[in-house]
């Protein structure tokens, strides 16, 4: 204050007037601004918590996967096998013999184990085919038969079976001898239906591709024309990447309602369908087709008949009837051991079902059910899962809450030249999340496996048929489609891994088996089925 000022009352009263007010919205200012920040941060918080997930998904400590053990368990699949051919195609002893050994493990880990059986559709190979070429002597003109015993001059080239030439899917029987002199019509890629007709009565030589794609489209075709027996040649397939620079012909199935249909209600059991090797046909091409060489093709088959297939299933009933389902098809195609296609994801099953086991026996009763089965049949048409689908129809489409499917999820051994991948894809984005959570799991906990993989993920959400739908190429499908006459779509997860250039022929031996890479599917998908086993909520 200065010396002598004076103020009077009144004023000194409208200063604190005013002083007040001042204060009195600053005070309102500074509440408002610090409610608006509480409120930011609790819709922040609220946000992070509901949709950034911001506090992560506890999976517990992961289930240990036993490479060995794995290993023993695919040994043990591959000495069931066929004693010359190796398979355990569907409805032989062999596969009996598998499905009995897989039920028999079930039981002995502590599971409630069933063994069911179905008749369906499937063709046999009776015993060892037969595949010549002969090309006539110089006796023939003095009136002894081309290519008969007397024909001393005569020169045979036997084709090996399995390496040289497989049978197909639904093929039926064959008895063309070289006496009969049967004509092999080339077909080109099949696109020319003049040669088609041509061929009628006699055999049809195709090279894969074209306009006609599939086995099946070729046996329609077959049947249209009225052909007596169809030979295709592989020059477009594993070339030059199994065997020198040869081919190897590889078995693909049918579909057996498309034949039936084409044949006005059964399989014609007198069509023989074989696929050859590159090298294989190229004998057939200058000795038979293009030359006065004959043909000799013996196949005893039968593909007219339903034969039993099996499905073994090891089950830990759970607190509630919600299901969990691990699965694997365990036959193989008829001419090969199949170590990759599909031992490996049999093995895998059979190692998962020992992890859970063992999870189970520290843990206790879980919350859901789970089952672990593995499928005959699947070569030739998805039989065992679609038999057991139909037959469990209503529990499945009321219970499943999840399938899961190992169909080669199988690695080669030569990771630098066949790749390093594996690839995990599911149908639903719940599912997605949580194995994306379980493959980053995985890859903390396996530094060295991370490196060596690359683990892709996948999510197919949309409807059958449409590119972003569920693929229909194993026993997920009946799981997925199938439920409630396709009005229930069921969750799925499946898992394919890279490199077997072996696939179908009878080169999938244990030389190319890689046990570690199954690890990868049996940790991650394990410790799913543990996670939703003990969390009925998710």
């Amino acid at each position: 204050m200065i010396d002598g000022e004076v103020i009077s009352a009144e004023i000194a009263d409208e200063w604190i007037e005013a002083d007040n007010r001042r204060s009195a919205l600053s005070f309102f200012q500074n509440s408002t601004f610090l409610a608006i920040l509480l409120v930011a941060l609790f819709l922040s918080s609220t946000f992070l918590y509901f949709y950034l997930d911001e506090e992560p998904v506890d999976y517990g400590a992961s289930l240990d996967y036993d490479q060995e053990r794995t290993l023993r368990y695919a040994e043990d699949l591959l000495a069931l096998g066929h004693p010359e051919w190796k398979g355990r195609m569907s409805g032989t002893v062999e596969e009996q013999a598998t499905a009995e050994y897989i039920n028999d493990l079930f039981e002995e880990l502590g599971y409630q184990s069933t063994l069911d059986t179905y008749d369906v559709p499937m063709h046999s190979v009776n015993s060892e085919p037969s595949l010549r070429v002969c090309i006539p002597g110089s006796s023939g003109s003095f009136g002894i038969i081309p290519c008969s015993a007397t024909d001393i001059d005569r020169q045979i080239i036997t084709l090996n079976h399995r390496m040289d030439y497989v049978i197909q899917g639904f093929s039926g029987e064959s008895n063309i001898e070289f006496n009969q002199d049967t004509e092999v019509i080339h077909l080109g890629d099949g696109s020319d239906d003049s040669l088609w007709q041509l061929a009628s009565g006699n055999v049809g030589y195709i090279v894969g591709g074209g306009s006609v794609p599939s086995n099946t489209d070729i046996m329609v075709k077959a049947i249209e024309y009225d052909l007596q027996s169809i030979i295709r040649a592989n020059k477009n397939y594993n070339c030059g990447k199994i065997e020198g620079n040869d081919c190897v012909p590889i078995f693909k199935g049918t579909s057996h309602s498309a034949i039936v249909e084409a044949n006005g209600g059964s399989v014609p059991s007198e069509l023989a369908f074989i696929a050859v090797s590159k090298d294989a046909g190229e004998i057939l091409e200058s000795v038979v087709i293009n030359a006065s060489g004959r043909l000799e093709m013996i196949m005893d088959v039968t593909n007219d008949e339903e034969m039993m297939v099996r499905v073994p299933c090891g089950t830990y009933y759970g607190k509630s009837d919600e299901l969990l389902i691990v699965g694997a098809h365990h036959d193989t195609v008829y001419h090969a051991p199949g170590a990759v296609d599909d031992t490996s994801g049999t093995a895998t099953v059979l190692e998962m079902a020992t992890m859970f086991s063992e999870y189970v026996s520290e843990h206790g009763e879980p919350d859901r059910t789970v089952r672990f089965c593995t499928w005959g049949g699947e070569e030739e048409g998805l039989w065992g899962s679609t038999a057991y689908v139909a037959d469990k129809n209503q529990a499945l489409a009321e219970n499943l809450r999840l399938y899961i499917n190992l169909d080669m999820n199988h690695v080669d051994i030569d990771l630098e030249e066949r790749g390093n991948s594996v690839t995990l894809f599911t149908n639903h984005p719940d599912d997605y999340e949580h194995i994306e959570a379980l493959a980053e799991k995985y890859k903390e906990e396996n530094p060295e496996m991370a490196k060596k993989y690359v683990i892709n993920l996948g999510l197919y959400d949309g409807g059958l048929g449409e590119p972003n739908g569920m693929p229909c190429n194993s026993d997920h499908c009946p799981f997925v489609y199938q439920l409630d006459d396709g009005n229930v779509i069921g969750r799925a997860a499946v898992c394919y891994g890279s490199g077997s250039w072996e696939y179908h022929t009878y080169a999938d031996t244990m030389d190319r088996f890689n046990e570690e890479s199954l690890g990868i599917s049996a940790t991650i998908y394990g410790n799913y089925i543990k996670f939703l086993a003990y969390n009925i909520d998710e």
